[in-house]
């Protein structure tokens, strides 16, 4: 883990770039600053492909995330820097900034991360993906979340990790989430625990594949990938290959939550089973699921969500629901409008709620759901092009 520690002195880690035209793949690491085995990952790839550079189309490019918080060891210093990422306080900051106004530390950070992304966007010859590495507090396998758009199942589906959907619509001012707004094709990964050596392993794995996926080079042409798909596919076991969010558990430092010991990043749950403690009582498990990131560190306002498996039929539907664009008659539904201002957002009446399964709006991509006075707000991520 020597590599991990050797942390980057600026915000670029490094860069591959082709000779030919290409996709750009944009990679993040240490957007917590905890969460350091992504370094060395990224370092791995960007070798490997430096070897191969005869081979890479477009460019692949890697950035360090929360560096002051790195170089301390800790999540972060004034705020989380993957809660931050929402189009209003993108521009709130920006404008604070452009007047003069007082920045925080991890102000500076977002500042310039996003100056380096935009800069990388700007110089792109094609299309342009992200991957943002993470590893998490509890043991446990590496997985994917990702906004539900078919582009980004495209992309991350070819990584035989299990994929869960809904995880990133849960929380807001999440990072990938905010640059597919932007135009690019997103994924986050979950490498596996912190100081686990082989998350590093996983991570690299996995840049090396979403190359591969983004088509960085061409399907077959470098032998490491072969070696990166079977690492994973063990990693995986028995694991459902596509899960969901059904729910997060949100806490407050008052809640006193305490997680029960022995949770993996992932773990099936019984009905009724003991999932935590809090000031209010005992948190016990619904009905059978899925535990998810658990949380076993100081830091953090996400106790644990909550999920549960995705067979193969219900996701060639929901890609057949979409393909036909049935989301365009949901509005015609009785309490049901499409916000006026933003076309990817539905408000429900609270009212009217009772009529309608959620599964119903999970099977389009309204995945993010938020209650405003007496009604519901339900949105979904799209696919944009980049500018």
């Amino acid at each position: 883990m020597s590599e991990v520690h050797d942390l980057p002195e600026g915000r670029e880690i490094g860069r591959v770039v082709g000779d030919a035209p290409g996709p750009t793949l944009i990679v993040i690491a240490g957007i917590h600053g905890n969460e350091r085995a992504g370094v060395g990952a990224v370092r791995r790839a960007l070798a490997t492909l430096t070897r191969r550079q005869g081979r890479v189309m477009g460019e692949i490019v890697a950035f360090a995330g929360n560096l002051g918080a790195m170089r301390l060891g800790v999540r972060y210093r004034e705020r989380d820097m993957n809660r931050v990422w929402t189009e209003a306080r993108v521009a709130d900051l920006e404008a604070r900034a452009a007047a003069g106004g007082e920045l925080d530390v991890e102000d500076h950070e977002q500042l310039e991360l996003i100056g380096a992304v935009r800069a990388a966007i700007a110089r792109a010859r094609g299309p342009v993906y992200l991957v943002d590495l993470h590893t998490t507090s509890a043991h446990g396998l590496p997985f994917i979340l990702f906004g539900d758009t078919l582009k980004q199942r495209k992309f991350a589906g070819v990584i035989p990790l299990p994929l869960v959907m809904g995880l990133e619509e849960q929380v807001d001012g999440a990072l990938t989430a905010f640059f597919t707004t932007q135009g690019c094709v997103t994924f986050c990964v979950e490498g596996g625990q912190h100081d686990d050596a082989g998350s590093v392993d996983n991570l690299e794995a996995v840049v090396l594949l979403a190359a591969e996926s983004a088509g960085v080079f061409g399907s077959g042409l470098l032998t490491e990938t072969g070696a990166a798909y079977a690492l994973l596919e063990r990693r995986r076991g028995d694991l459902p290959r596509v899960m969901e969010v059904v729910s997060r558990h949100a806490i407050t430092p008052d809640d006193a939550f305490v997680m029960e010991p022995g949770f993996a990043n992932l773990a099936r749950a019984r009905a009724g089973q003991l999932l935590a403690t809090k000031r209010a009582g005992k948190v016990r498990a619904p009905k059978d699921g899925i535990v998810l990131l658990p949380l076993y560190q100081g830091q953090g306002n996400d106790g644990f969500f909550w999920g549960r498996e995705v067979g193969a039929a219900r996701m060639r539907l929901s890609e057949v629901l979409r393909h036909m664009k049935v989301d365009r008659l949901l509005h015609l539904l009785p309490g049901i409008a499409r916000d006026p201002a933003q076309p990817s957002k539905l408000v429900v009446d609270e009212r009217a709620t009772r009529l309608y399964h959620r599964d119903l709006f999970h099977l389009l991509g309204y995945r993010r759901v938020r209650s405003e006075a007496e009604r519901l707000t339900l949105e979904r991520q799209i696919d944009r092009a980049p500018g």
